[in-house]
């Protein structure tokens, strides 16, 4: 960013006498509200010499806040994160290999001083955590021309914590092919790729994880480890004194003293640590200690070191801990402080009357609950222009470019001077400047005649920014962990066995083939260039395999044909009506389209913007849409959703979304309005939370048109609705209505356009779409920063939901505990609030009235409870970022699809997430529960909805797809070859004809495989002959 608006800001405070008489203090306080944190950071930073400046924030969330406005006042290359760990401490699982990358490349900054740093933002945690400060954790760099020997590398890689895999895929993995080395830098959003030639480096480039392919070269890459604790010779030396002194961890003692690395292996860090430093006392005297909030600092440290000790006794007894005291992972708060050579100073905003008294907080009062009240902008608009009246130089903070038009017209119709800054340029002329640049909270500065205004403070549009790392998409792989043993459909010789990939060597060429197991002792090597006539067969039964060169097969796959024909016309003649039949064309996209599309406030992913393509060509398209998004919870379906209704407005339609609870459309209620607001819409909620006069108005708008779009539960099916010109229904959450209810709003208008929501399609739905009847979106690649939730499947234990909860009060997070039963509900909720007294704990499910039950939620939402003990009404579109454990104690109980969807409740901030998904102890689980929870335990793997109904074909049986009376052919051909014969007689029912293609084959006598050491794993081989060969 330009030294502009933003940068010039901390240049206003230069002067001020607080920051002016402190310069050159070892010891001050600074008074000013808490909107003007950052930038008085800011200008300390400018003013002093003093470098690196280290401020530091009560809570992990505050501090997250400050740096994000400090990158916007001082630059973001000037600013650097030093994050604390996720994880509790003592526990058996390491911090996120981002967090530890992040704090050894701070460490190694601030004890080397290669590299000037000017800012480091940090909290309290982090603060009075000890360090492993260490060379081993210093950095590897990699430059073109550099001589490196491959296999010392891969040795220190896999010392630094790097995983060893097949392919890169995520942070913290290395894999090795040939003379090419892939690794993911633990501090780096995109993996790297290092070309040797010999033992020289000839390339070092970035590359993408969806398609592998090569990007842009760099020049250097500096390569940290992805552990903080890296062995050395005297800490082997310890743990082996430890195998013997402490029986609780003898096996763990054990592998440390063999120099083994493993997850969790961060907690026996107070053992091994000669000695405690932590992050003040490596600041150089150079450096400047700047703590916010002094008495809130100290309160959390106390709270942080009296849970420890709590935890402490607690392993002390599960581990029959033998030492005569446990030994610590933080310090006190004066501990902290003792040895720090830097000055430190402190600021505050405790006092009522400040010494910096020119700054003020903006007092406009801020969005409840996330834009459950509406926002007054006209009164916020006379407080601008006062402002102006008084020569005020007013700035506003748009978050993107799609707000800065949106901004200036709704300035420029009440008349007032405005002028769009999108270079970010220093400007004093007097009036309202419009500049993107997403700040936290603004400010008026009385004595510079300065105002900061926030696109938030003005519209209650929340905050949030935008990042795209390069993440895989999570295609759906035919051959994905298929292995020897598993059977196979041959589309001309029927059922075998696959029995491995194994290279021949015919005709004077070697090819690797499939070989094929059938009935008796019948065998098939099948070339890899012929892959496409196989595919895995699932249908939940153990086949009988075929014999090769009789009629059995070809008579097996005609009864099965003649079978579908009556089904496929059925099928045919249900939907023919809709295909066939005049709908209403859209027009193409408005410029106030692509304004709301701007503003949307995280960065798309390529597959939704391919998604929100095809479903806008669809509703250009003369015939009605019928098109279903599948994507996994929180992958952004909803956007869809929000541009198509704006389309449809836009051509002066109504919209109609119906959902599954009331509380999703409570919830999409808001986000429409919120994302809505600058436009002349009006969104209506029509639920159980109306009173009957305010659903008496939303149904009459309905009927007059002046309601544009209405979001409803299956009151929406209620004969008293009638629209005006209803033209899209979008069906949220399809796994949870029946087919009557979707029948029921369909017939409401014959040629209304629908668009389906769905996490984890039903098998009809999904049957439906793969034979090609409905079109289907899939929505792939998971958000920035989206991790995959570490699940944990097993009997019910105490322990582990102490755990749970204990973590997430450390790290400022929320819990949902899900017990799907009304009758004992509060009693689950007091046992919880026995065995963590200091959780603050609420009760909500679908029997509270809807005053209680919303205000339970927006209580929730607004963070005055840490735990909400729930039944399964948090399935359905919860949106609450701050949640990132999930509970459950019954999960034996709950379907494939609603444990999926519970589990997407949380992890949707970018923080690591949890879900623990218990059963009851002693107690036998039926055949299909154990295969469910052994399912959602092993597919943990963002965006796995689509795989995930897959797999829940198989445990049900796919014959229920179309009826129990097909149970027995898709036994006998397996479900993809069903699917395709299913697909083949829709097309010849529909009067298609299908073109022959004529095959061609040319042989050549030349070697043509891949060789295992290339692609080790035989399933990726599998995968990529079969690419090769479409």
């Amino acid at each position: 960013m330009n030294n502009g608006i933003y940068q010039a800001l901390p240049e206003l405070l230069k002067e001020e006498p607080s920051i002016v008489q402190s310069l050159g203090l070892h010891s001050a306080e600074i008074f000013v509200p808490e909107c003007a944190h950052a930038v008085v950071s800011a200008s300390i930073s400018s003013s002093s010499e003093r470098k690196p400046l280290v401020v530091v924030a009560p809570t992990n969330t505050e501090a997250e806040k400050l740096f994000n406005d400090l990158k916007v006042f001082i630059g973001f290359e000037k600013v650097e994160f030093f994050p604390s760990w996720e994880t509790l401490p003592f526990e058996r699982i390491s911090p996120g290999v981002e967090t530890m990358g992040k704090r050894l490349r701070v460490l190694h900054r601030l004890v080397t001083s290669e590299e000037t740093l000017e800012v480091i933002v940090t909290s309290a945690r982090a603060l009075v955590q000890k360090l492993s400060v260490q060379e081993e954790t210093f950095p590897i760099f990699l430059k073109t021309g550099d001589l490196i020997d491959q296999r010392e590398l891969l040795a220190k890689l896999v010392a630094f914590g790097y995983k060893r895999e097949y392919q890169v895929e995520h942070r913290g993995e290395v894999a090795i092919r040939g003379s090419i080395v892939d690794i993911w830098p633990s501090t780096s959003d995109s993996p790297v790729r290092v070309d040797l030639w010999g033992d020289e480096i000839e390339r070092v480039c970035e590359f993408g994880v969806a398609d592998q392919r090569t990007k842009h070269s760099l020049d250097e890459v500096e390569i940290f480890p992805c552990r903080e604790l890296i062995l050395k010779s005297e800490m082997l030396e310890k743990a082996t004194s430890m195998v013997d002194q402490q029986s609780w961890g003898s096996s763990e003692w054990e592998r440390l003293a063999d120099g083994e690395l493993f997850d969790g292996m961060e907690s026996f860090m107070p053992w091994l640590l000669g000695e405690d430093v932590v992050l003040a006392d490596i600041l150089p005297k150079e450096g400047l200690l700047l703590l916010v909030d002094r008495g809130r600092l100290n309160s959390r440290v106390s709270d942080l070191l009296e849970r420890e000790n709590k935890l402490a006794e607690s392993l002390a007894k599960t581990w029959s801990f033998e030492g005569s005291e446990f030994p610590e992972l933080h310090v006190s708060f004066d501990r902290s402080m003792k040895f720090c050579k830097a000055p430190i100073w402190f600021i505050d905003s405790t006092r009522k009357v400040t010494t910096t008294s020119e700054i003020k907080a903006i007092t406009w009062e801020s969005t409840k609950a996330a834009g459950i009240s509406n926002i007054d902008v006209s009164g916020k608009i006379n407080r601008i222009s006062e402002l102006l009246d008084k020569k005020y130089f007013v700035v506003v903070a748009a978050d993107g470019e799609g707000s800065v038009s949106r901004l200036e017209e709704i300035f420029e119709k009440e008349g007032l001077p405005v002028f769009v800054n999108r270079q970010n340029e220093s400007s004093k002329i007097s009036g309202i400047h419009i500049t993107v640049g997403s700040v936290e909270r603004g400010f008026i500065l009385e004595g510079s005649h300065f105002a900061l205004i926030t696109e938030n403070e003005l519209t209650g549009r929340r905050r949030t920014h935008k990042h795209l790392r390069d993440r895989r998409k999570e295609t759906v792989r035919v051959f994905e962990d298929f292995s020897i043993g598993d059977y196979v459909v041959h589309e001309h010789h029927g059922i075998a066995r696959f029995a491995g990939l194994v290279s021949q060597k015919l005709g004077g060429a070697e090819k690797d083939y499939l070989l094929l197991e059938y009935k008796g002792s019948d065998r098939l090597y099948l070339p890899t260039d012929q892959i496409e006539v196989i595919r895995p067969y699932s249908s939940g039964d153990v086949p009988t395999l075929s014999r090769m060169g009789g009629v059995e097969w070809e008579r097996t796959k005609s009864r099965v044909k003649s079978a579908i024909s009556e089904i496929a016309s059925d099928l045919v003649e249900l939907y023919k009506k809709r295909i066939t039949s005049e709908g209403r064309s859209f027009a193409k996209d408005s410029p106030w389209q692509s304004e709301l599309e701007q503003t949307f406030p995280f960065q798309e992913t390529p597959d939704q913007l391919r998604a929100i393509e095809e479903v806008k060509a669809d509703m250009e398209r003369p015939f009605p849409m019928d098109r279903v998004i599948c994507g996994d919870v929180g992958f952004g379906k909803t956007e869809v959703a929000l541009r198509a209704a704006f389309k449809a407005i836009q051509d002066g339609c109504q919209v109609a979304i119906l959902v599954p609870t009331t509380l999703l459309a409570q919830q999409h209620g808001e986000t429409f309005r919120e994302r809505l607001l600058s436009y002349p819409i009006r969104v209506e909620v029509l639920s159980r939370f109306l009173t009957q006069s305010q659903a008496r108005k939303v149904l009459s708008g309905l009927e007059d048109g002046s309601v544009d779009v209405v979001i409803g539960t299956h009151r929406l099916l209620s004969q008293d609705v009638s629209f005006k010109d209803l033209g899209l229904l979008i069906v949220d959450e399809e796994q949870r209505f029946g087919v009557s209810h979707k029948e029921a709003i369909k017939a409401m208008k014959a040629q209304v356009d629908i668009l389906t929501l769905t996490a984890t399609p039903i098998p009809r739905t999904l049957e439906m779409s793969l034979t090609g009847i409905r079109d289907l979106s899939l929505i792939d690649t998971p958000p920035a920063d989206r991790q995959p939730i570490l699940t944990f499947v097993g009997e019910y234990n105490e322990s582990a939901v102490v755990e749970a909860i204990q973590r997430e009060l450390l790290r400022e997070g929320q819990v949902f505990f899900v017990h799907n039963r009304v009758h004992d509900i509060e009693e689950t909720a007091a046992s919880l609030k026995q065995l963590v007294p200091d959780a603050r704990i609420a009760i909500a499910h679908g029997q509270m009235d809807e005053s209680s039950l919303e205000r339970v939620i927006i209580d929730f939402w607004e963070r005055k409870y840490d735990v909400l003990v729930c039944t399964t009404i948090v399935e359905s579109g919860i949106d609450m970022p701050t949640v990132n454990t999930l509970v459950v104690d019954r999960a034996d109980l709950l379907g494939l699809g609603q444990l999926h969807q519970l589990r997407g409740r949380v992890g949707r901030s970018g923080h690591r997430a949890y879900a623990y998904l218990f059963t009851p102890i002693d107690k036998s689980l039926s055949e299909e529960a154990f295969e469910r929870l052994r399912t959602i335990g092993e597919t943990t793997e963002l965006g796995s909805g689509f795989r995930l109904a897959m797999k829940d074909l198989e445990i049900r049986g796919a014959g229920n797809l179309l009826g129990t009376g097909q149970s027995g052919h898709v036994a006998s051909v397996g479900y993809d070859l069903y699917c395709q014969m299913v697909n083949e007689a829709v097309l010849e029912a529909s009067g298609v004809q299908e073109i022959p293609v004529t095959e061609i084959r040319v042989e050549i006598p030349v070697d043509a495989y891949l060789p295992e050491s290339y692609v080790s794993r035989s399933d990726l081989r599998l995968e990529a002959y079969r690419k090769l060969a479409s």
